[in-house]
């Protein structure tokens, strides 16, 4: 997400604890007057793509007052869906609210069976949709004012201090009383020892016990006007796919925790928000404010097929054909693991090396 930066923190490989990206300076009334138009232009796209969606099965009335909703869309997610659910709900995901873009795989017929789900078909471009958030932030508009709402793709899964025995209701409610309405993560990806294609996953299974390998560097981070959001580059697909452009590399900040408001809309995936003080909740790895991991399970053995598939798709990036030898890169096959890469263990390791804060939480 090219912007106008202002600070840079830098991560790096070799032990050295990261640098977070300061915070923005205030808005000047002209600013400030640009992003209010620019939220409730999208909020009008949002309202107007509600006529895309068409309901499969509505649970919406089985929504409680304090539930913590989730919302997401899914194409074709039927190896990681079934953990995907378990996931969310043991930590505490009340109902969740997903569009299915046109799955053929069984998605659909999955999710339509699940007591705690609500789901909505479209046909529609994912990528003319804003890649889906014209679908979602309506669904936000309509029934999570007033939640807590995480957004995740279905290869995403969110971690946190203590997650493990500490539900996303305790989070939540730590965050409220601190006066904390959203909560950042860096996307952190995962990938197996040797060639995607000779790693084994079945559906159900947890994709971390199939992808158990990360970068715990170099990252880099700096904020932008007028939004004041984090982007935060590096990592595994950098090093792998982005090495000689890097900064074409994937965003990999994400808040994807937010106590919701109808007047809110994201403004790329959920990288960014409107209203803008709401993207000061992150300063990025080796920060001060409380913040998580998302788990991205990407590189399942299905990846390699997948891609050929995406690349003829078109539907994933602004301009498409910029990244067809990304998709090349990935359906050779490739083996991403490389000696400066660390087994994944648990939410204190990433605690110790910088990429998830606790922040007394």
């Amino acid at each position: 997400m090219p912007g106008a930066g202002i600070s840079r923190g830098i991560t790096k490989a070799d032990g050295m604890m990261p640098q977070p990206a300061a915070a923005m300076p205030s808005l000047t009334a002209w600013e400030a007057y640009r992003m209010r138009w620019k939220r409730r232009r999208l909020l009008w796209r949002s309202w107007r793509g509600r006529h895309q969606l068409r309901a499969v099965t509505d649970r919406t009335d089985r929504i409680g007052p304090g539930d913590i909703l989730a919302v997401s869309v899914m194409r074709n997610e039927i190896g990681r869906l079934l953990f995907f659910l378990s996931h969310y709900r043991r930590i505490g995901v009340g109902h969740f609210l997903i569009v299915d873009n046109d799955s053929d795989d069984g998605s659909a017929e999955l999710l339509a069976a699940q007591p705690d789900v609500s789901v909505w078909h479209t046909p529609h471009s994912y990528r003319d949709a804003r890649f889906g958030l014209d679908w979602l932030t309506w669904l936000q508009m309509r029934y999570a004012h007033d939640h807590w709402c995480l957004m995740t793709d279905a290869d995403e899964l969110l971690i946190y201090a203590h997650h493990d025995s500490r539900g996303l209701g305790a989070l939540t409610d730590w965050l409220q009383a601190q006066g904390q309405d959203s909560f950042g993560a860096i996307m952190l990806d995962l990938f197996p020892k040797g060639r995607l294609g000779a790693a084994t996953h079945v559906p159900g299974q947890n994709p971390v016990e199939s992808l158990n390998w990360f970068d715990p560097g170099p990252y880099r981070a700096q904020r932008q006007r007028p939004m004041g959001n984090l982007w935060l580059q590096g990592g595994t697909r950098e090093r792998v796919f982005f090495a000689d452009q890097p900064q074409r590399a994937p965003t990999l900040n994400k808040l994807p925790l937010v106590r919701w408001n109808r007047r809110y809309a994201y403004v790329n995936s959920s990288h960014a928000l409107l209203p803008p003080q709401l993207n000061q909740t992150y300063d990025g790895p080796g920060g001060t404010q409380p913040s998580g991991v998302l788990l991205h399970s990407k590189f399942l053995p299905e990846a390699v097929d997948r891609a050929v598939i995406e690349k003829q798709r078109q539907q994933h990036f602004h301009n498409p054909p910029r990244f067809d030898d990304y998709y090349d890169k990935l359906a050779n096959d490739p083996d991403l693991w490389h000696p400066g890469a660390q087994r994944l263990r648990d939410w204190r390791q990433l605690v110790a090396l910088g990429l998830m804060k606790t922040g007394a939480w």
